[in-house]
């Protein structure tokens, strides 16, 4: 709104009512294959304003932020607030780690490379994914086809001597389960795909302590469109390469989405420590416990489909033992290694992503377990009603 002290754009996390968030027309495709985490709405809802923030037109002008971090466009405010959100959850250990502030972990998965690829080697440096692997990183490795890094397939299978890069994505996109590295080489530098690694969806067993790190915002409070993630990294070398990336591409990323981060932490923040707020954490992992109990109900009930187990853990966040609930299903089909999963459930209006875009097989599908309720109660009642059909004999 503009009035006389200026231009002023109000951020609200309560989304303006459109044509996208009225009554599902129940005949549409269920758009599941990817990971838009509208399921968060609900909580965003319940808090109403608390997450407000307003910008008068003649602030945050300048490229450089208000902060004397390496990252030189990091807000000292979302800074703040990130040391502070993991320190309560004790999911990463922040006090020797450099900052980087990115758009999204995409950005910042191609700022890792960049920074860890060697400048002096007759050949790009391999990268790496043990399969099923996320879907994204072969595309980001080679997008550009920079000549300082290629993608090698599944890390499982990789044996070419000399440097390499692993990405160790944990808890895994698709299949949830925790993970190590898998190559056994001496050359290699790891980098650390921790956007899973969040109460809702996994115990908090450790904190972990790599070199570099990643998170998203997008994963951890629903606000994907935000558009943030950040980087923890130990040496001050590849923290300084990384920043320079982010300056060539884009010349840092945009206050105003950090400083609604910054406050979007806070309150989750505040609602782990403060008894008379509703705990984030809680509310979202009771919301992921329903819907892996009621999916699980189903894929047993109808014996087409199987889906992953994961063990009791104890978790240091709720001081108790606990089953993951991932983010996504690993769904797998029975059936002969030709069963096509993504065609079966297309069939019945489930658009899900193949297991093949992950480094695995036709049988596996990845399907999204953050869409809104309406979405996912049509998915349930689908996958139901799915038949294996009988030969006549």
């Amino acid at each position: 709104m503009c009035g006389t002290d200026g231009c002023l754009i109000k951020s609200s996390s309560i989304p303006c009512a459109t044509p996208e968030n009225g009554p599902r027309d129940t005949s549409m495709t269920i758009v599941l294959d990817h990971g838009d985490p509208t399921m968060y709405e609900s909580y965003w809802r319940k808090i109403e304003n608390k997450c407000d923030i307003t910008f008068n037109g003649y602030e945050l002008l300048s490229y450089f932020a208000n902060s004397k971090s390496l990252c030189w466009f990091l807000e000292s405010k979302l800074e703040e607030e990130i040391k502070r959100l993991h320190n309560v959850v004790e999911n990463a250990i922040v006090d020797d780690h450099y900052i980087i502030v990115g758009t999204g972990s995409s950005q910042l998965m191609q700022a890792a490379l960049y920074a860890l690829s060697p400048t002096d080697e007759p050949e790009p440096i391999s990268v790496v994914s043990a399969a099923p692997f996320y879907s994204s990183y072969p595309e980001v490795t080679d997008f550009v086809r920079s000549g300082l890094h290629k993608w090698a397939g599944d890390a499982r299978t990789f044996e070419k001597d000399g440097p390499y890069i692993e990405f160790i994505t944990s808890p895994n996109n698709p299949d949830g389960v925790i993970r190590e590295p898998v190559v056994n080489g001496d050359q290699g530098k790891l980098i650390y795909d921790l956007a899973y690694y969040w109460p809702q969806y996994t115990a908090i067993t450790v904190p972990a302590n790599h070199d570099v790190m990643l998170f998203t915002i997008s994963k951890c409070t629903g606000h994907a469109g935000s558009r943030i993630g950040w980087a923890l990294v130990k040496d001050k070398e590849v923290a300084r390469k990384m920043t320079k990336f982010m300056e060539i591409s884009t010349i840092g990323v945009s206050k105003e989405a950090q400083l609604r981060a910054a406050r979007i932490l806070e309150v989750i923040s505040d609602s782990c420590l403060d008894p008379t707020l509703e705990n984030f954490f809680e509310y979202t992992q009771s919301l992921m416990t329903d819907r892996w109990q009621r999916l699980r109900q189903v894929v047993m009930a109808n014996d087409i489909f199987v889906l992953p187990k994961y063990p009791l853990q104890y978790c240091f966040f709720i001081k108790d033992f606990r089953e993951s609930h991932p983010a996504f299903a690993w769904l797998i089909c029975k059936g002969s290694e030709e069963e096509d999963c993504e065609k079966l459930l297309k069939g019945h209006k489930i658009q899900t992503r193949s297991g093949r875009k992950f480094g695995s097989d036709s049988r596996n599908v990845r399907i999204s377990m953050l869409s809104r309720d309406e979405d996912f109660n049509i998915f349930l009642q689908r996958l139901m009603a799915i038949q294996r059909p009988t030969s006549d004999n």
